[in-house]
């Protein structure tokens, strides 16, 4: 079921991004390269499929929910062509091809990055999208909060700061709560926006969020140490090359693995009312401490 749903967000949340950034034709042509070359292709999509598979719960048209979860991954997106900037992580690979800055320029790579931000507001606030302009109001809100610096932007200048100090455990859960867990937090509560439950009636699926976006990156410092860079598609052990904290060296690998196994099965208990429904929600959760990559 998982993969399947993997596969067919993919290629869903590619054909829209081909639509969206269609070649001008114009001098802006390199720019809209820029874009493709980083949004089309590659990346495991969670993202628009938590948007989808949570909308789902509320019997809502899957047209809408990929265009809400497409306005998500183009926030990812820009996120990972600035964080690969020479300023930033200064990273070479990504999804298995050269970083943007790298394929373009640092330039290019800045103004990319940009325009796939606007490009996921533009989304959310279309008509196309929601014809309900409260719903509309709503999820840009929500993405905003997300992506800024009460979210994956604050969460990111701690990284950096992470550089220039020794963070403990509860700085660095904090940090990734918002670097990583923000976004994935907003697309499941973008889903239950686009469903038209009010915020009190959340709870569940707030708490599966954060769950699953802890999880997540605690996943991700472990496959930092035992993945192959090859299936990841970039490089590994930069945090730890940098003697930045992660969940691995502040807890040991045992006792990071058995803590994201632990917020795998919380998660699966927020999701006890729904049932059935949830069977790919909870594919979801299984899958983020499953993965290779």
């Amino acid at each position: 079921m998982l993969n399947d749903a993997l596969a067919q967000i993919a290629s869903d949340v590619d054909a829209e991004f081909d639509l969206l950034l269609a070649m001008p034709g114009d001098a802006r042509d390199p720019l809209y390269a820029a874009m493709r070359h980083a949004a089309i292709g590659g990346g495991k999509r969670l993202r628009p499929l938590l948007v989808a598979a949570t909308a789902a719960l509320f019997h809502v048209d899957r047209d809408v929910a990929l265009r809400v979860g497409t306005a998500v991954e183009a926030i990812h997106v820009y996120s990972l062509i600035h964080d690969d900037l020479p300023c930033m992580d200064d990273d070479d690979m990504r999804r298995g091809k050269p970083t943007v800055h790298r394929a373009f320029s640092e330039a290019t790579a800045v103004l990319a990055g940009d325009s796939l931000h606007a490009l996921a507001f533009e989304i959310l606030a279309s008509s196309r999208t929601h014809s309900d302009p409260f719903v509309r109001s709503e999820l840009i809100a929500t993405l905003a909060l997300a992506s800024g610096p009460d979210g994956m932007a604050g969460g990111q200048m701690m990284d950096l700061e992470a550089e220039k100090t020794t963070f403990d455990l509860p700085t660095v859960t904090r940090l990734q709560a918002l670097k990583t867990g923000a976004l994935i937090a907003a697309s499941v509560e973008m889903g239950a926006i686009l469903g038209r439950i009010p915020p009190e009636g959340r709870a569940h699926l707030k708490g599966y969020a954060r769950d699953i976006g802890l999880a997540f990156q605690i996943a991700d410092d472990i496959l930092d140490v035992e993945g192959d860079p090859e299936l990841a598609g970039k490089a590994l052990q930069k945090d730890a090359d940098a003697g930045k904290g992660t969940f691995v060296s502040l807890m040991g690998l045992d006792r990071a693995k058995q803590q994201a196994a632990m917020l795998v099965a919380q998660a699966h208990e927020h999701l006890a009312s729904y049932g059935s429904k949830a069977d790919l929600l909870r594919a979801i959760a299984n899958y983020i401490t499953e993965r290779d990559r």
